[in-house]
This record gives C-alpha cells, sequence and structure tokens, in this order.
C-alpha cells in the first residue's frame, strides 16, 4: 500500500479531522493554512488535502483541457456551520453599507470568496480588496474594514484594539473605538437558509480507495467524540482557551458533508462563478466509499 501525502489544516476546527492519524500507517500527515493545502495540492505537493471549497474549481481538469476538475472529494466530510461560525470575521468600525475597502486575511481563499459574495448579494457592496497578514490593528489603520479567519479570529478581542487615524477616510475620528464584528457564516445562512462548507478532503481521482475512504470517516467520527481531548492537548500551552475551543468545535462547527451541506456549497460556486470569482461551476464528484 503506497502511503498517502495527507495536507490539513493547521487550526483547531480541523483537528477532529484528522484524530488518530498522525500514527497511521496509510497517510503522511503534515498541516498548513487553508491555502498552503490547496497550493500543495494543485502542484502535486501532496496527494489529499484538506482544501478551501472554492479551490475544488480551480484544480486541473480531468482531461488536460479546462472542462472539469479532475479532483474527487472524500464523501460526508467537511468543515463547515450552520449559523455562526464563530472564525469568520468581518470586522468593521463604519455601517457596512458605507464599507469602500477590506483587508482580507488569505489564509483561505474560500473565506475571502465568501465575503465577496456576501458584500455583493447581502450588502450591496463591491469594496475594493486588499491582502493583509491578519493584524486587525493595522489591516483597519489601512482599510474600512477587515476579514479574519481562523483561530485568530476566534479569540480575538476587538475592544482590545486600539484604533488609529486612517488618512483614506474622513468619516472616522481618531478616538472612535467601536468595531462591529460580522459572523459571515451567520450571514450567509440568514440569507440562504443553508449550511456554508469551508473546506473539505480532495485529491486527482484515483489517490484513495474505500479503505483510505473509511479511515477518514472513522477519524472524523472519533474526532468528535474527543473534542475536549483535543482542546486540551492543543492548548496545552494556554488552558484559559479551552472552555471557548471545546464550545467552538461543539457548537459552531459541523463535520458532515450531506444533502443540505451540498445544496449550499452547489449555491455558493453558483454565486461565485456569477461574480467572476471562478471560471465556471463545476459537478461534485466524489471518492468511491
Amino acid at each position: 500500500m503506497s502511503v498517502i501525502r495527507l495536507g490539513a489544516v493547521g487550526y483547531l476546527n480541523a483537528r477532529p479531522l484528522v484524530f488518530g492519524l498522525e500514527g497511521s500507517p496509510r497517510f503522511e500527515l503534515r498541516f498548513d493554512v487553508p491555502s498552503r493545502c490547496a497550493t500543495l495540492l494543485h502542484g502535486g505537493g501532496i496527494d489529499l488535502g484538506l482544501i478551501p471549497s472554492i479551490e475544488y474549481l480551480r484544480g486541473p481538469s480531468e482531461d488536460g483541457g479546462r472542462s472539469e476538475t479532475g479532483y474527487r472529494i472524500v464523501p460526508g466530510l467537511a468543515i463547515a456551520s450552520r449559523g455562526p461560525v464563530a472564525s469568520v470575521i468581518l470586522y468593521t468600525t463604519r455601517p457596512i453599507e458605507d464599507v469602500r475597502s477590506i483587508a482580507m486575511d488569505t489564509s483561505s481563499r474560500t473565506s475571502v470568496a465568501l465575503a465577496r459574495v456576501i458584500c455583493m448579494r447581502a450588502f450591496g457592496i463591491q469594496p475594493e480588496i486588499h491582502a493583509h497578514h491578519p493584524d486587525l490593528e493595522a489591516m483597519l489603520a489601512e482599510t474600512d474594514a477587515a476579514l479574519i479567519i481562523g483561530d485568530n479570529a476566534l479569540f480575538l478581542d476587538p475592544a482590545a484594539v486600539r484604533l488609529k487615524p486612517n488618512p483614506t477616510t474622513v468619516w472616522r475620528k481618531p478616538d472612535s473605538g467601536h468595531i462591529e464584528s460580522i459572523d459571515l457564516g451567520e450571514v450567509w445562512t440568514r440569507m440562504t437558509g443553508l449550511p456554508f462548507v469551508y473546506a473539505f478532503w480532495a485529491g486527482r481521482n484515483g489517490v484513495l480507495d474505500a479503505g483510505g475512504v473509511a479511515e477518514l470517516q472513522q477519524a472524523r467520527d472519533e474526532g468528535v467524540q474527543r473534542t475536549e481531548q483535543i482542546v486540551t492537548d492543543y492548548f496545552s500551552d494556554v488552558p484559559d482557551r479551552h472552555a471557548l475551543g471545546v464550545r467552538y468545535l461543539q457548537d459552531n462547527i459541523k463535520y458532515d458533508l450531506g444533502p443540505d451541506e451540498r445544496a449550499g456549497l452547489e449555491l455558493f460556486y453558483q454565486y461565485a462563478a456569477e461574480a467572476g470569482l471562478v471560471e465556471s461551476r463545476a459537478p461534485l464528484r466524489f471518492f468511491s466509499s
């Protein structure tokens, strides 16, 4: 049996999906930010990746052309939310309808695409987008709003951020201290009535057999039963984050890719294509289980 190079996301929300896999003889596991997982998968650096869902549409085509992606999805598994996600947050110090520029943490390309779709469809705005490392104070010093994702968003206290005057905006006083937090998972579900799928396992056709699918599904099943242990291990150096971490994994993050999640995913692909964020939609195709 060939070892499968598995690229996982290093954030807390991905840990239940890889529970016990570090000792697996089937998988060789590495951790990266979501966008890096996608880059590695596209370039052949890994065989199977927990990729941002938008990247499924940007993979190599089945026939070497540009018709349909050659990727397959591991059935039943995803990182998703239905309602507030708590870790994909848009921060703004002005009314959202007045936002003209957003600094975006580009660690997850799906979250960036989701933010652009929501800005257009829910808020009726098309702001300028600026890539930025996840530093809320620095981001809001340069733009009207900021998107931060993952652990950085989950444990960020916007009340502790000291805003600096933004020379490009005249509406805000230098001593203004109010930052509004907008949970994009909550906005998506309110707008569509559906869950949102942030990431899933994907790889080229043929890299994973039914045994591999079953092992990944078993890892998820065990992981969702061990959230207390996962959070304790993950935050061994910062135990004060334990309670929030457990609530997050148990209440905000979902790990199924069922009919509702698939419907939400296909609607997101439709909206992304209509917004010009991807060239076209593609059917969801899965590894055999």
